[in-house]
């Protein structure tokens, strides 16, 4: 189990995450972000409680559904604004808005393939690389369920698992491939089942749940850290809205849309901590109002910004 102070952060890592994301919105229904934004509502218990245990130097590929897991791993709030904005803000000063052009390397992000599943093989990439360069370090790569069924999955997998790579793959099972249910395309019910094919540990935990993520993760990254390969973790989540920022989710009744939507895990943590005895009302107040105004600053500041000039598209071009 998390200590008390590591269970503080977590919650609020996962209240700053949801307050950015909620700011962000804002933003998009003031026309300011172009493009489609994938919420990560629901996700954060399993994003940030499954990113804190890696170090500073550990290496994160994220997936498209929300960003906790980069503001978990202590990406700038100023950039991730910014670079959905498309301004000089932004990670990458304009290159492009949106979510897969994200990257931050000093802090171990590397960003993600902008071709759904193309993580898996990055990942498998940059665990070999330390595996090369006789560090350490560990590779973790979130993906949802519609990802673990690319092909890409099963090559980037039997390598890992074959040379024992210092690699950790997180499927967030939200159970929807955009509108299409798992059971419709998977054979298993849960994926972790898969990783015995690939000589890889099988872990499934609920993804709502922080203390098991946690727990679960810190395994797995120490697992993986002293040569013991890799792990399959699954964790089952609720997506609290639509794929993207519009989608009518007709393929779900208003009955199953108020039960996802009542299970929230911010609000969750909120009450257990209380519960317990690990915070009081006052101190998690205090906790909520620093991350709104953290998040505002960050707002404002990259409401500043500048669009690039043309001179950016020749920047970082080799060839």
């Amino acid at each position: 189990m998390p200590t008390d102070d590591t269970a503080l952060e977590i919650y609020r890592v996962m209240h700053l995450a949801r307050s950015w994301e909620t700011r962000l919105l804002r933003m998009l229904d003031d026309g300011l972000v172009s493009g489609f934004y994938h919420a990560g509502r629901g996700h954060e218990a399993l994003e940030v409680a499954g990113t804190l245990p890696l170090r500073p130097d550990d290496y994160l590929l994220y997936d498209h559904r929300g960003c906790a897991h980069m503001i978990a791993k202590g990406m700038s709030l100023v950039e991730l604004f910014g670079d959905f904005l498309a301004n000089d803000k932004g990670s990458t000063r304009g290159l492009g808005a949106g979510i897969v052009h994200i990257a931050d390397p000093a802090h171990g992000v590397l960003g993600q393939s902008g071709t759904l599943g193309g993580g898996h093989v990055l990942a498998a990439g940059a665990a070999l690389s330390a595996r090369i360069r006789r560090t350490d370090q560990v590779v973790v790569n979130f993906f949802g369920d519609g990802a673990a069924n690319r092909g890409t999955f099963h090559e980037a997998a039997n390598a890992a698992g074959a040379w024992k790579l210092p690699v950790v793959y997180v499927v967030q099972n939200n159970g929807w491939a955009i509108s299409t249910p798992q059971h419709r395309v998977t054979a298993v019910e849960s994926f972790a089942e898969r990783a015995a094919g690939y000589g890889m540990t099988g872990v499934r935990v609920d993804g709502m749940d922080p203390w098991a993520v946690h727990d679960a993760m810190t395994e797995a990254v120490e697992r993986a850290r002293g040569g013991g390969g890799p792990t399959l973790l699954e964790g089952t989540v609720a997506r609290q809205r639509g794929h993207y920022e519009g989608d009518p989710m007709k393929y779900l009744s208003a009955e199953e849309i108020a039960v996802i939507r009542a299970t929230d895990p911010v609000a969750a943590m909120r009450e257990r901590l209380l519960a317990d005895g690990t915070a009081d009302a006052t101190g998690l107040d205090t906790l909520e109002r620093e991350s709104l105004a953290e998040v505002e600053r960050a707002a404002e500041e990259a409401l500043t910004g500048t669009l690039p000039g043309r001179e950016r598209l020749t920047e970082g071009v080799y060839a």
